[in-house]
């Protein structure tokens, strides 16, 4: 029998899942997606990142009654100010992929000269005990980046085959995934997330 404890994270894409899971791993939290218990998505009807991060997570805890975890992220397009934004995984609509996203986004930034297509992922992640949790834990973390025209790279999800890294000249689909979850904007937010529950737990 397993000693980990469980944490549910409100969501059911399988590349923040393995993120999550091998940086939850040290501290004995076994991270499940809501998938395996039945949990339906939650309505995403906050106007921020924190706001629908608590959404999920909430729905995750009254679903499941464990812990949950929730992330909500997406990338920031100066050019564009700031969309996507919240709006990320649907930016093409309600049931767009992400090749819909990457097109529209693409298309948006035709007439922007390449070195001011300035943009960040962020992502915010959010941490409750149980529903009512008062004091919810909510860590940040941002990633610089440019928008290129091309797709570069099989590795990642989401809008990292054409989120270029200008110190490294190669985008963040052509990491090796041990490299992403060094420095990617989620890794940032869960090593903080990572200090703060180790904080409250006396670990």
């Amino acid at each position: 029998m397993s000693d980990n404890r469980i944490v549910v994270l409100a969501s059911n894409n399988k590349g923040k899942l393995r993120e999550f899971g091998a940086m939850f791993e040290p501290l004995h939290i076994e991270i499940r997606p809501q998938a395996d218990y039945g949990i339906p998505e939650a309505e995403e009807t906050g106007l921020t990142f924190v706001e629908n991060a608590i959404l999920k997570a909430r729905n995750a805890c009254e679903h499941s009654g464990l812990p949950a975890m929730a992330d909500d992220s997406g990338i920031e397009v100066d050019a564009l100010q700031g969309a996507p934004g919240i709006y990320s995984a649907r930016y093409a609509g309600p049931e767009c992929n992400d090749d819909a996203n990457n097109e529209k986004l693409v298309a948006a930034l035709r007439h922007v000269p390449p070195a001011e297509r300035t943009a960040r992922y962020r992502a915010v992640l959010v941490y409750l005990r149980h529903p009512a949790d008062p004091a919810p834990l909510i860590a940040e973390g941002t990633w610089e980046g440019l928008i290129i025209d091309e797709a570069r790279g099989e590795n990642g999800f989401g809008y990292d085959p054409y989120f270029l890294l200008p110190e490294r000249g190669i985008t963040s689909a052509e990491l090796p995934p041990e490299e992403k979850n060094q420095l990617s904007h989620r890794a940032k937010a869960l090593r903080i997330l990572l200090e703060k529950i180790r904080e409250r737990d006396g670990e």
